[in-house]
């Protein structure tokens, strides 16, 4: 404890050493918003793009399109042909990466700082100019249903977590994955992609963080000859479907040939950004983080009734779930799981939790942010994340003492007011099902 202490009020003093006005931003002619922090102690730097577009701006019959574009924007546009954004990025020192998530879809580069203005010609080109060649198109298409089923195949949880999913909301878009269904995969159109990219992955609907090694003006000047002269879409379709309030317990049953079987239990928790988001981040961690978490310590070290367990409570714009999960030790029914995980629960509301426990969690919540902000990857990616999910970049910046500000009450309380059985959706994966 004594170490964490010291770490964390040595790493305290290093992020208090940053604050939000050393974070600058400007917004191009065609609503691109870009932010700068600029940190020249290595010759490196980053660019993370942030286009607002994830599943939940999907419908029914072009579910999985927000992922295609991950895989689509790498392969070629005007400018730079097939392959050649990897290659050329490579050639210059660079790597790269994206992702896609319920909400957002994100593309990150690294690099030395003496390449920026290629990242900046290699970014525009695919933005402006991507290349919707139908052979391209069939040939990503493949790819996806095959990590579609690939992953389907290679992990039971993953399969579990979909039909949870689609069984816990029953309005709202976050009931389809992320990936989207085979037969929407195997059906879009050209026509569709196009429509899709030119409104959302238009400069009016991304945000730029960059950070490291470079100047503000330098940047500015880079976005302004490249960024600005890429026209603006349409406004996105805004997202007015709000899930209705979930009445009663709701369960799902999988069957599948495992050598144990697996569960997960849900329940509808609100969006980032609001009151109760630091009390359940928090309560994620006292359930999960590490052996001495309660479903750890609890279920796999006394009672060895799990093979593994957690729980997690991710960043979304809406109203979204918080999921706990488990694996079976062999011998062990699901049933027999799903009781001892809800007893634990059960235990915060009625019990509450102690001084020192919410101590413990509260230090590696902040070691964490610490460490990520540490370096310029992480606070590309924090910057972006605090402003798009909780409003203001600047939010960032107060969240070490809004986890502070938690208390051991309100832990008791936000369990208590959310983790209801009739909010709680209960999927169970297995050979057989229980008699």
């Amino acid at each position: 404890m004594k170490y964490i202490l010291v770490f964390l009020f040595s790493a305290g003093l290093l992020f208090a050493q940053v604050n939000a006005d050393d974070v600058k931003s400007f917004t191009l002619k065609n609503g691109m918003k870009i932010f700068v922090f600029e940190d020249h102690s290595i010759p490196n730097a980053n660019m993370y793009l942030f286009y607002k577009v994830g599943s939940r701006n999907e419908y029914t019959g072009i579910t999985g399109i927000s992922h295609f574009f991950e895989h689509m924007m790498f392969n070629g546009a005007k400018k730079f042909g097939p392959k050649q954004f990897d290659r050329v990025m490579e050639a210059n020192g660079g790597s790269n990466n994206a992702y896609t998530s319920e909400n957002i879809t994100a593309y990150t580069d690294w690099f030395p700082s003496n390449s920026l203005e290629v990242i900046f010609d290699l970014e525009a080109d695919r933005i402006a100019n991507l290349n919707f060649d139908p052979k391209m198109i069939e040939s990503e298409r493949g790819v996806i249903l095959s990590e579609r089923s690939t992953g389907m195949e290679n992990n039971p949880l993953e399969q579990l977590w979909q039909e949870v999913q689609a069984t816990a909301f029953l309005a709202h878009p976050y009931q389809w994955p992320v990936i989207g269904w085979e037969s929407d995969i195997k059906n879009w159109t050209k026509e569709d992609l196009e429509n899709y990219f030119h409104t959302y992955y238009a400069p009016n609907n991304c945000v730029v963080v960059i950070s490291g090694d470079v100047k503000l003006n330098e940047v500015k000047k880079l976005a302004e000859k490249y960024f600005e002269p890429i026209q603006s879409g349409p406004k996105p379709r805004s997202l007015h479907t709000v899930e209705p309030e979930q009445t009663g317990e709701r369960r799902v049953f999988v069957k599948r040939e495992v050598p144990s079987a697996y569960l997960m239990i849900t329940y509808h928790v609100p969006q980032s950004g609001t009151e109760d988001y630091y009390a359940l981040d928090l309560l994620s961690s006292i359930l999960s983080e590490g052996e001495s978490s309660r479903l750890y310590s609890s279920l796999i070290d006394d009672k060895q009734i799990a093979l593994d367990v957690g729980a997690f409570y991710s960043e979304a714009f809406d109203p979204t779930l918080f999921y706990l999960y488990g694996i079976c030790s062999d011998g062990v029914k699901p049933s027999e799981l799903e009781k001892a995980i809800i007893s634990e629960v059960d235990k915060i509301i009625s019990d509450g939790i102690s001084e020192s426990e919410l101590q413990k969690v509260k230090n590696q919540k902040l070691m964490s942010f610490y460490r990520t902000t540490e370096r310029i990857n992480g606070m590309s990616n924090t910057l972006g994340t605090y402003e798009l999910f909780f409003g203001d970049y600047k939010k960032m910046f107060t969240a070490p003492d809004d986890y502070k500000k938690v208390t051991a009450e309100e832990i008791k309380n936000v369990a208590a007011k959310y983790f209801s059985r009739q909010n709680r959706t209960v999927g169970i994966l297995n050979t057989e099902e229980e008699e």
